[in-house]
């Protein structure tokens, strides 16, 4: 691989991949900066503001004097709150020594990779899935072997399937539930089940456990390091993101077996010494602090999810299971005639509405896009109505 300039880049620079939210992002911004109307629903950002009491406790902490260097796995508070939070909500007893403090959650999945990881193992990964599970796999040189995830199965994974695709190479197993960008939810069964082939197999699980606060229906977030004799064997990823509305922070979190705490140790180190000491002390207050506004916006968003989900099905040649996570509908649209691809293009170029591609996180998604209703219900309204009047004037043949 050759740089522009004549000069050699890395040849390991062609294994990793990229996350497509961001690019489209871009291209929608630009249609903007044109003049254009454009409705933003490709992005998994809440549009909700960090909880004040948050905020406040950052600025306090700035004004404090927090703005040095914290310890690398994080500052001892923290730590103890999220290992307290693990425990009492997860059920997965965790101690601080175990916890470490990222930057983002996509810190959790490369250190994973990296620690455990060597070139031509296979890692088993969720299609559809968050696409840098994939990208981070292939860029250690290892296998990435996907896992069909699909809309007649509610959105969950076939553990006998599962079964099927584990060979002698088989190193880790990767989870997402509640699932980017399904909405889909494992259930105890389901989880139960994974553990004993994960027990049985010998295998690493990296648990992504991002979404867990964020369900409706009465689902159950089960992390799968909560059942017997899994906690030695699975690296828990969280964070703020998501729950507490605070992508812009860039803060998140595994929950490692003691084993791994010398290799996260190490990863830490050298790669970002440490998280900033004043975020982390605004994290302390996200967890131990009210909890209103988490709720109020899982109120919110059930609403729009009710919403959205109703305002999809009117749409002809389009069907959307109802997801009960997240802040995603995974729509299959097959029957407009069009691809996932090529209906998320011409949404975005004909209709002001900018929503994902499913291929952009597997091969399974062809059919489907995903929409992130992560946005108000006034938005999420007219994207429906632009959607619908742009699926009807198509020619069907």
């Amino acid at each position: 691989m050759t740089a522009t300039t004549g000069l050699r880049v890395a040849d390991r620079m062609r294994l990793i991949g990229t996350e497509s939210a961001f690019e489209v992002s871009a291209r929608a911004r630009a249609l903007e900066a044109e003049g254009r109307s454009i409705i933003h629903l490709q992005i998994g950002e809440p549009d909700f503001d960090t909880p004040a009491h948050v905020r406040e406790a950052a600025k306090r902490a700035l004004d404090e004097g927090a703005t040095h260097y914290a310890p690398f796995p994080g500052i001892p508070a923290l730590r103890e709150a999220i290992a307290s939070d693990v425990t009492t909500r997860k059920g997965a007893p965790a101690d601080p020594s175990q916890v470490f403090v990222t930057v983002g959650g996509k810190g959790v999945m490369l250190y994973a990779i990296l620690g455990l990881i060597d070139p031509g193992d296979e890692v088993i990964v969720p299609d559809p899935g968050y696409p840098i599970y994939e990208s981070l796999t292939g860029f250690v040189g290892a296998v990435a072997v996907p896992i069909p995830i699909r809309m007649e199965h509610d959105f969950r994974l076939d553990v006998d399937e599962l079964a099927s695709l584990i060979t002698p190479k088989t190193r880790m197993l990767i989870l997402n539930s509640p699932a980017n960008p399904t909405g889909g939810v494992l259930t105890r069964g389901d989880i139960t089940r994974i553990a004993e082939l994960a027990l049985e197999h010998d295998l690493w699980v990296l648990s992504d456990e991002i979404y867990g606060r964020i369900l409706y229906d009465h689902a159950e977030h089960v992390s799968i390091a909560a059942l017997p004799g899994m906690a030695e064997r699975t690296i828990i990823l969280d964070g703020f993101s998501k729950t507490f509305a605070m992508t812009g922070w860039r803060l998140g979190y595994a929950v490692v077996p003691h084993a791994l705490i010398p290799v996260f140790s190490q990863l830490v180190i050298n790669t970002i010494s440490c998280a900033p000491t004043f975020v982390q002390v605004g994290a302390v207050e996200a967890l131990v602090g009210p909890q209103d506004d988490v709720e109020a916006m899982l109120v919110e968003f059930k609403a729009r999810r009710d919403l959205v989900v109703a305002g999809l099905n009117e749409i002809p040649g389009v069907r959307c299971a109802n997801p009960v996570g997240a802040f995603y509908a995974f729509p299959r649209i097959s029957g407009t005639g069009l691809d996932g691809a090529v209906l998320a293009d011409r949404l975005l170029r004909e209709a002001g509405v900018c929503v994902l591609a499913g291929t952009a996180f597997g091969g399974v998604g062809t059919d489907h896009i995903r929409i992130s209703y992560a946005n108000s219900r006034e938005n999420l309204t007219e994207a429906l109505g632009r959607i619908g009047r742009f699926v009807e004037g198509l020619d069907r043949g």
